[in-house]
């Protein structure tokens, strides 16, 4: 990867206060409308969508701009299914004997269980990998840093991006994932971070009717 020394001017418009405003308010409005929909559709998603969403994901800041993640957009029914058997082995461990009663009881009011045929019937998932190092032409071996939150940044603005773009998301995180490896033959020196289930949500698609904790529970300012 080569990482030029050099500096540019900063592309960066001044807006007004009200336009600042404004924008910032637009934003939070269309954001509070994003749930995790778990009843897709299985309509097809425009190739350029998914392309300019992970685009703007790989725009998010990095440590020393090593840019220390991998998409994988799965879209081949063939492979959903062998990803959607891989994770329903875990979810099953996982509701019958990894979650404690305290995380169960948490999970109660959103009803899940360890089925999880949004895997199959959405139109893409896409696999997000992290990177602890990458490896350049020659083979060589370069430490990546701060991967975790670097990653997790770009994985919040993907998310975003899909939202804005007009698509439903859910973060599925079946635990261990090194099936994901396998399945989508990523190397070794790569790991599953998230997965990301995306489409149109089906028609009645309901949600958990939850709340958000309000500025005041979220934020102090000095």
């Amino acid at each position: 990867m080569a990482i030029s020394e050099s500096f540019v001017a900063l592309d960066f418009a001044l807006q007004t206060e009200d336009a600042m405003i404004t924008s910032a308010r637009t934003f939070y409005e269309q954001m509070a409308k994003r749930r995790s929909v778990r009843d897709f559709s299985d309509k097809l998603i425009p190739q350029s969508v998914l392309e300019h969403a992970v685009l703007a994901a790989g725009t998010a800041p990095s440590g020393a701009n090593m840019q220390p993640w991998h998409f994988v957009v799965v879209q081949d029914a063939v492979v959903k299914s062998k990803i959607r058997a891989a994770a329903e082995i875990e979810e099953h461990e996982l509701y019958a004997n990894r979650a404690s009663d305290e995380w169960l009881k948490a999970l109660a009011p959103l009803g899940t269980d360890a089925q999880k045929s949004f895997l199959e019937t959405a139109p893409a998932l896409i696999a997000v990998f992290l990177k602890k190092v990458s490896i350049d032409a020659d083979g060589q071996k370069h430490r990546n840093y701060y991967t975790s939150e670097s990653v997790g940044i770009a994985t919040g603005m993907l998310i975003t991006a899909l939202h804005q773009a007009g698509l439903a998301t859910l973060t599925h995180t079946p635990s261990p994932m090194k099936f994901l490896t396998e399945i989508l033959e990523r190397p070794s020196h790569e790991r599953p971070f998230l997965l990301l289930v995306t489409g149109y949500p089906a028609d009645g698609a309901t949600v958990p009717d939850i709340g958000r904790f309000s500025l005041d529970e979220i934020t102090s300012f000095f």
